[in-house]
């Protein structure tokens, strides 16, 4: 077929070097591909860098405290995805000896793993005919085939899986995946795609006609939840601080937070001194002053956290035992992290 055959052509004169394409070794193809989902590579490489070093083989991985994973992927986001990965790392070092599956079947059994990363692994290191379908996936067959079916519904993913099976080159499968999401990410991009200079635009419907800009179709997104967040960042005159870990499941489990105080809208200290949790954390006098000057708004796929810091100075508080160097050594929210990078600075 000759769009397989030309993005193959394309692919080879085009490709990025990249780390992971040194190798056919599932662990580090298995690593990367988690960590660019939802990532630009760009944005990834460092990271898979950082893990790599740390963690040479699925054992180290297997090996390391969770709070340490987490912090190495702070930043990252999708926290959910660095919990997962150091979850299957320990199911294929200690049940599997290390030894990754070699099928898409057994792959995509794995914690963290979806039809999307089985089919990457399945087809870079082991040649299985396997297609993958990704954003960049999705956007270049939508537009060659004029395919207006939404990307997002039940529907969309089937229809788009077949045809990334109907026309996925199955010779050289891994080539063939890497070549479609590399050329989907470079050349067929979301916005300012280059077809002046595509070597598929004759046969493109989308080009052919002018749809390029109204493909792939997506369903309207889901509701975004506005939460309010107040963070009580509590300073005793030892210095010392309350820093907790987020049991809960939802965003950034297993990772540090102060006292968190969430409210119905945005509140001022009276509002907030007045609140029956405020008082049940503080039973003693304090002084509380708030730090950013202005709201900062934290966005998040389905909400967005309208967020305060308040400095909470106290003689000594029981729960406050985290010394400040202890705190920077925690992995956090990047919402954390940046208000840490300011609030320390000014310590200094």
């Amino acid at each position: 077929m000759i769009f397989n055959k030309e993005l193959i052509k394309w692919y080879l004169q085009n490709n990025r070097s990249l780390p992971w394409r040194e190798t056919k070794d599932p662990y580090v193809v298995w690593l990367s591909e988690i960590m660019l989902q939802q990532t630009r590579v760009s944005q990834g490489l460092p990271y898979f860098l950082k893990f790599t070093e740390a963690f040479p083989t699925v054992f180290d991985l297997a090996n390391a405290d969770e709070s340490f994973v987490l912090k190495l992927w702070q930043g990252l986001g999708y926290y959910s995805r660095a919990r997962n990965l150091h979850y299957t790392a320990k199911y294929v070092a200690n049940e599997l000896q290390g030894i990754f599956p070699n099928s898409y079947k057994e792959l995509v059994k794995l914690k963290g793993v979806g039809d999307y990363t089985a089919s990457a692994i399945a087809s870079i290191c082991f040649n299985e005919p396997v297609a993958v379908v990704d954003g960049n996936v999705y956007r270049v067959l939508s537009r060659f085939f004029g395919v207006e079916t939404p990307i997002n519904t039940t529907k969309g993913v089937k229809e788009f899986k077949e045809l990334a099976q109907n026309v996925l080159n199955t010779e050289t499968p891994g080539n063939y995946n890497q070549a479609i999401m590399d050329f989907g990410a470079l050349h067929c991009k979301p916005q300012n795609p280059l077809c002046d200079t595509c070597m598929l635009s004759e046969a493109c419907i989308a080009f052919q006609k002018n749809m390029v800009k109204d493909l792939p179709v997506k369903e309207k997104k889901v509701k975004v939840k506005n939460r309010f967040f107040n963070y009580m960042v509590v300073v005793t005159t030892n210095n010392t601080t309350v820093l907790e870990e987020r049991k809960e499941k939802g965003i950034w489990q297993g990772l540090y937070q102060f006292p968190l105080i969430e409210t119905t809208k945005n509140v001022n200290i009276h509002e907030l001194i007045s609140t029956q949790e405020f008082n049940k954390l503080f039973t003693q006098e304090v002084t509380v002053k708030l730090f950013n000057k202005e709201e900062i708004v934290h966005k998040l796929s389905h909400q967005h956290l309208y967020t305060q810091f308040w400095i909470v100075n106290t003689n000594e508080m029981s729960s406050a035992i985290m010394e400040w160097e202890e705190v920077i050594e925690k992995p956090v929210p990047v919402l954390i992290e940046k208000f840490l990078n300011q609030y320390l600075k000014l310590q200094k």
